[in-house]
């Protein structure tokens, strides 16, 4: 591209805080990439419901991140600060942010930034960083899922459930999946769920013991959840808690923890320190992008809206009807 602009267009939330309409088009300066940096012109930038989170005020970005939202972004490299070697000006990338996607440009640590998978178009590989990696740590890592073993998520359309499913399909697990209302249900058979519960007409406890109990299970809801999770899980079964949309409080068994000797988990990925982010991007590269390119796992775009129209964007995918990820295009 020509000369990088002095200050750029962004989604900013007029008043600090608000409901979807408060996101604006706004202009800031253009970050100047650090040491060990490298500048992305954007072209896509996922929306993550985390970004929905930090636009009512709820989650504020960890110090050092930009105020702006956006938690991944894909495009082209077009400055590199000192001490980068990997990335060259013209690479097509995809990365993990602390914030800033929903821009023309964002700086971001380098050791952050995967090469765009082959095959896909920025716009694909926007939907990519933020699911992928709280996937790999939250599934692989903490839940320590292997081939063979049971696995449930929730939420299946979500752009988590969606990549959760995928992954765990291509790393031979069987996968059980559970969405509200039938449409969903039948989402996730596409997308590759051995069995999905529609959650609105089904037990899904009494479905998942029907299959033998779950290893694994991905819950993203919290609340009175937490123990029908742990109800459904396998003797030595692990449940990672990523989310509390049904509330951050929970009373739970823990005699059936003991006497199935069950592990509860959970993380949070964006307060992470560079360095372990630095970590999971060569973990995530190394496992699975090749699953990508060996099209076991495929991107799912359900909208994509123009950054100017981030607002709308929000309101989309507020209402809930969506699968896979919601993109804005720069």
């Amino acid at each position: 591209m020509g000369s990088i602009p002095t200050a750029m267009t962004v989604a900013v939330v007029e008043n600090g805080k608000g409901p979807a309409e408060a996101l604006k088009p706004g202009r800031i300066p253009t970050p100047v990439p650090k040491a060990g940096e490298i500048l992305i012109g954007v072209k896509a930038a996922g929306i993550n419901r985390p970004d929905l989170l930090q636009r009512m005020g709820f989650y504020p970005p960890p110090p050092g991140a930009p105020d702006t939202l956006g938690l991944d972004a894909a495009g082209e490299v077009v400055a590199v600060g000192a001490a980068v070697t990997r990335w060259r000006v013209g690479d097509q990338v995809c990365a993990l942010l602390g914030g800033g996607g929903y821009a023309e440009f964002c700086a971001v640590d380098a050791r952050h930034a995967l090469p765009i998978p082959k095959g896909l178009s920025p716009i694909e590989a926007a939907t990519l960083p933020e699911t992928a990696f709280t996937v790999f740590t939250n599934v692989f890592e903490g839940g320590a899922l292997q081939a063979g073993e049971t696995f449930a998520v929730h939420g299946a359309t979500s752009g988590i459930g969606v990549m959760a499913i995928q992954m765990a399909k291509a790393a031979g697990a069987k996968v059980i999946a559970t969405g509200r209302g039938a449409d969903k249900a039948a989402e996730a058979l596409k997308l590759g769920a051995d069995v999905a519960i529609d959650s609105t007409a089904e037990d899904f406890v009494e479905r998942i013991k029907a299959e033998g109990g779950a290893d694994v299970i991905l819950d993203m809801v919290g609340g009175d959840f937490t123990q029908r999770n742990l109800d459904s899980l396998r003797p030595n079964g692990r449940l990672v808690t990523i989310a509390v949309q049904g509330g951050a409080i929970a009373s739970v068994n823990l005699h059936r923890i003991m006497v199935g000797r069950l592990i509860l988990t959970g993380s949070t990925l964006r307060p992470r320190a560079a360095d372990e982010k630095a970590r999971l991007a060569a973990a995530v590269e190394a496992r699975v992008w090749p699953w990508i390119e060996a099209g076991l796992i495929r991107p799912v775009v359900d909208k994509t809206f123009p950054l100017s129209e981030a607002a709308a964007a929000h309101a989309y995918l507020e209402a809930g009807a969506h699968v896979g990820k919601v993109v804005l295009t720069v």
